[in-house]
């Protein structure tokens, strides 16, 4: 059997329209900010900075007065004693304003050491109010979303941590 040029060109322009609605369904604001969201987590479990460090913007402020160079270094100094961390977020959910997002959810740490599960348990994972993530659009590429903010209003830090 074979295909015309008719038949090859129709099957081509149908394989162009289902990679082109595949492409403009991924590039939505909200599915970016939250595959952002995953991978952001997901470096984090991996201890990988470098990769962590490519999702926090130049202009990163939090509520606990940290910049982006603090927030790694805590990051960084926090997990050092988390074995096999995994982070879950139940009931994500994101409100997109144009070049702005906000992704909202509840942030579970694990580890595989009990006792550092214990202290996960009891400063992190029972906050009854949810993680806001802050993300803006950097460019008119769908994909360049960065991390500029972190809040959660029943999170605190005590002073003389680090």
């Amino acid at each position: 059997m074979s295909i015309s040029f008719r038949g090859g060109f129709l099957i081509g322009l149908a394989l162009a329209l289902c990679i082109g609605l595949y492409v403009v369904w991924l590039w939505q604001p909200a599915r970016q900010v939250m595959l952002h969201t995953q991978n952001l987590f997901h470096a984090i479990e991996h201890k990988d900075w470098a990769g962590a460090a490519n999702f926090i913007g130049s202009d990163y402020q939090d509520q606990w007065g940290d910049d982006r160079a603090r927030v790694l270094e805590r990051m960084r100094e926090g997990f050092r004693y988390v074995r096999g961390p995994r982070i879950i977020a139940s009931n994500p959910n994101v409100r997109v304003e144009t070049r702005r997002a906000v992704w909202t959810g509840k942030i579970i740490v694990y580890s595989t050491d009990d006792d550092v599960m214990d202290l996960l348990d009891e400063r992190v994972n029972s906050l009854p109010a949810p993680f806001e993530l802050e993300w803006h659009r950097l460019s008119g590429k769908p994909w360049d979303w960065k991390l500029v903010r972190v809040s959660n209003s029943a999170f605190e830090i005590p002073a003389d941590a680090y």
